[in-house]
């Protein structure tokens, strides 16, 4: 995988990563618990369950990978454009823009 100039530029190749729809499901999973173990961590005060969320966002994902994609995460390669492109993507699944 050849290095990107801008995240404009790696979010198109992140898509096509995620052409499974069961992975992007796995990653919708992932992403929504992450939301919910934050809220959950700052409404009870209680900032030791933040550990949960790589857990719970980086094994959904990963799981989606391996099991349905078949390919590898562009997290090993690209981790912050990765990271940003999960959110980019969550967002617009919320929207309706990417389809699960």
């Amino acid at each position: 995988m050849s290095g990107f100039a801008s995240f404009r530029d790696f979010y198109p190749y992140y898509l096509t990563e995620h052409s499974d729809r069961n992975c992007r499901r796995m990653h919708f999973v992932g992403s929504t618990l992450v939301v919910l173990v934050v809220l959950l961590a700052i409404v009870t005060g209680r900032l030791a369950w933040l550990w949960l969320t790589p857990v719970a966002g980086y094994g959904f994902a990963w799981l989606g990978h391996f099991v349905f994609e078949k390919n590898r995460p562009a997290t090993f390669s690209h981790p912050l454009y990765s990271l940003l492109g999960d959110w980019v993507m969550y967002w617009q699944i919320l929207r309706g823009k990417v389809r699960i």
